[in-house]
């Protein structure tokens, strides 16, 4: 069911690997398909939308008002939950909010010795476009995770889009998008979506940027149009690696393992452990909890496909191979996980201790869910409210420091042989 390897394997390289599929952001397959998608959007604009909708979600639509759902229909699907899951989304709504707070920036500016100031002035991105997957099983955790920090960050204008039909959204996406003051919803998903973001249509405006994951075909699109707009990531499979060191109920090592295998049969889960009794502990634990999982042919084949139990020497080594791997979810399941948070150099999400199940991080711990995927970590961030905001330098040179730094500057301009350069710098003080 999980395959079981350890470090001291001569082909344990190959077998990480191979477990890891390193070529997760290759779309080969998808490549020409989307692009010409995202070719038909740019040229038909809504009609593409419609024809597009109707071949892959099977959904008809007769014209653009039949995919737009105004802020009136939001307030309606709030109305329509239940008080404990209105009170569930505002609890995550409210810490979400209260984490990604601190993370706003603000423009600053100081005086140098020559009375010139410099600074940098932080202002917001003008409009974005949500991408939240699904349609009847959607995920309102995503349409806050992604509209929050561009609200904190200013943005005057947020888009939404996600498969389906007016008919077919679930309530708790309208419910997640009024509380998180999303302006616009359309009913477009996959490929044709992120073309209608990128280049507009005559219903859905052009933003500025993309941010949310999505399918491979969702993306492929993205990295074809990024340029033309930004994005925030190319995000593969979601993953998780657990290290343990033995001293945790191995029953919730096999859930959190579940917990992520149950998203897809592309998904990551793995789990790195000195102790070889505690790994038969929890290969137990994944037999018998496993019938109990209404998604257990899902989970059952990642883990077959992609998760490992791996025993490695000692906990230093644990950490080696992860900082390998780099990824999205780090739990760190032992006691006293602090002592091995300066060992941590790649990971998306860490997880300290017992009680931080990465569960939590998907809905209501506060941090962002939006994370780096496929070793991406070793130089990418999770979404925060610095992705919606853009910065300006601030350079207003006193005539004092011109007089300082023009000689400077002409120096260098010469030396690469930009005479226009030079002259521009030294004009002014001759």
């Amino acid at each position: 069911m999980i395959k079981v390897i350890q470090s001291t394997q001569e082909a344990f390289k190959s077998l990480l690997h191979d477990r890891l599929n390193r070529d997760l952001l290759e779309y080969r397959d998808v490549e020409e398909k989307v692009r010409t998608v995202l070719k038909d959007v740019k040229l038909q604009g809504d009609q593409a939308l419609i024809h597009y909708a109707q071949l892959f979600d099977q959904v008809s639509f007769k014209s653009s008002e039949d995919f737009t759902i105004h802020t009136a229909q939001m307030e309606q699907g709030f109305a329509t939950l239940g008080s404990q899951t209105q009170e569930a989304l505002q609890t995550a709504y409210q810490r979400i909010w209260d984490y990604h707070l601190k993370q706003k920036t603000e423009s600053w500016q100081y005086q140098d010795a020559s009375q010139s100031i410099l600074g940098q002035k932080i202002s917001a991105i003008n409009k974005v476009g949500i991408y939240v997957p699904g349609g009847q099983a959607s995920y309102p955790s995503s349409v806050l995770m992604n509209s929050i920090p561009a609200k904190i960050a200013g943005v005057p204008r947020i888009l939404m889009l996600t498969p389906g039909s007016k008919t077919q959204i679930n309530p708790l996406i309208l419910g997640a998008a009024h509380l998180a003051g999303v302006d616009e919803i359309y009913t477009i998903g996959g490929a044709q979506a992120i073309g209608a973001l990128a280049y507009g249509t005559a219903s859905i405006s052009k933003v500025d940027k993309i941010v949310g994951p999505g399918n491979k075909y969702v993306a492929e699109a993205k990295r074809q149009v990024f340029g033309m707009v930004g994005i925030d990531m190319i995000a593969g499979p979601s993953e998780v690696l657990i290290i343990a060191d033995g001293t945790v109920n191995p029953d919730w090592v096999a859930m959190d393992l579940f917990a992520q295998a149950e998203h897809d049969q592309d998904a990551r889960a793995m789990l790195l452990c000195p102790d070889h009794d505690y790994i038969e502990k929890v290969t137990q634990s994944i037999r018998h909890l496993m019938e109990q999982m209404p998604r257990k042919a899902i989970i059952a084949a990642s883990l077959a496909k992609h998760g490992a139990l791996i025993k490695v020497r000692d906990m230093a080594e644990a950490f080696v191979i992860s900082n390998q791997i780099a990824p999205e979810h780090l739990e760190i399941m032992t006691e006293n996980p602090e002592q091995y948070l300066p060992q941590i150099e790649h990971a998306g999400a860490i997880f300290l201790g017992a009680y931080s199940s990465e569960a939590l991080g998907d809905y209501c711990a506060g941090p962002n869910h939006v994370l780096p995927t496929a070793s991406t970590a070793r130089f990418a961030s999770p979404l925060g409210v610095y992705d919606f905001q853009k910065r300006s330098s601030v350079i207003k040179i006193s005539e004092q420091g011109a007089k300082k730094l023009a000689g400077t500057a002409s120096q260098l301009a010469n030396h690469e042989s930009l005479t226009a350069h030079s002259q521009a710098a030294l004009m002014r003080i001759l």
